[in-house]
């Protein structure tokens, strides 16, 4: 069972995507489920950036492919704009699924090596049945100049470009369809840490620009500090706590959320440094048997018997911080006695 939503989700003209209880379950031989995302309720708003954080196995890449359409919600709702995908017939969500890309972690997986870079960025276009041929090429050459990229790359196969060079690629692919919404799943964890400024800046520019809406998934914390104007935190398919990203950064409310930030490494001389790490017992546990109660109760420091019967209720602690914990308070955890 997912943490128990008291926030209101209901249809909303700014929000360009609306998640109400979204649960996402793979079935397994022998009758067992992986409960992948198991009850999660955000809104991303139109012109935000909202970055989803987690270690892996907290379900925020599958979060990320239901957004655009490429898993099927087990349960729950998923809007865009004020519309209900589940509602579409397969034409209506063609059209309207164009709107929504993502850009995936692996540049060179993304790229199908026997074409040429032109025949990848149009293919879009063509699936999608827009304009002509002349039309679809030049907007594929103002797409790779929109990504930063030399027209004549469009000439040029995956395997002769640089890991900087094909995640534009796969940027201005994307952007070839015209779209709202980009869900970027660790879109530079596989780059040289030379690369990866201009590529965030990049998209940056390209919300300036075009407006652009983005769900920015990462395990690095920086990234989502550079990023994103909210930032929600996942672990084992629940969300524990969501709110605007300076304040979760400055101020985390959920004993998960400062476990990872206390594992992130701070720039400050030796003699300097203070052993701060919140160090969690164990694994996290399967998702095909999750604890009762609450998920994080069996790495958290300060578990009680309530955290192992009862499911935290999702509160706003204070305006659009919210957290999944019976403790949290502004002032810190708050235990019983």
């Amino acid at each position: 069972m997912g943490v128990t939503v008291s926030q209101s989700t209901g249809p909303n003209t700014d929000n360009i995507v609306t998640v109400d209880n979204l649960k996402i379950h793979f079935p397994l031989k022998g009758g067992q489920t992986v409960k992948a995302v198991d009850g999660v309720s955000f809104q991303i708003r139109s012109g935000e950036t909202l970055g989803i954080i987690g270690e892996s196995g907290s379900g925020k890449s599958t979060v990320g492919r239901a957004l655009v359409g490429l898993l099927k919600p087990t349960d729950g709702t998923l809007r865009y704009g004020e519309t209900d995908i589940s509602e579409l017939s397969a034409n209506e969500y063609k059209r309207l699924r164009k709107n929504y890309q993502i850009i995936f972690q692996d540049p060179h997986a993304a790229l199908n090596p026997r074409m040429t870079i032109l025949q990848s960025l149009v293919e879009p276009m063509e699936i999608q049945n827009e304009g002509t041929r002349e039309s679809r090429r030049k907007t594929a050459l103002a797409s790779l100049e929109r990504a930063g990229l030399a027209p004549e790359i469009a000439l040029r196969y995956p395997h002769e470009l640089s890991g900087g060079q094909k995640q534009r690629i796969n940027i201005a692919r994307a952007l070839t369809v015209h779209p709202q919404f980009i869900v970027c799943d660790e879109v530079v964890a596989a780059l040289d840490v030379s690369v990866r400024g201009s590529i965030l800046n990049l998209f940056a520019d390209l919300q300036e620009e075009l407006g652009l809406t983005y769900a920015f998934i990462t395990h690095d914390i920086s990234v989502v500090a550079h990023v994103s104007q909210r930032v929600g935190v996942m672990y084992l398919g629940n969300m524990m706590e969501l709110g605007p990203t300076d304040t979760v950064i400055e101020k985390p409310l959920h004993p998960y959320t400062q476990a990872l930030l206390s594992a992130e490494p701070r720039p400050v001389p030796s003699d300097m440094r203070e052993d701060r790490r919140i160090h969690l017992q164990g694994e996290i546990p399967s998702p095909v048997s999750p604890p009762s109660g609450c998920r994080f109760r069996t790495r958290c420091p300060f578990a009680t018997d309530r955290c192992q019967t009862d499911v935290p209720e999702w509160r706003e602690i204070a305006p659009e911080h919210w957290v999944a914990c019976h403790y949290a308070k502004l002032e810190g955890l708050e235990q019983e006695v």
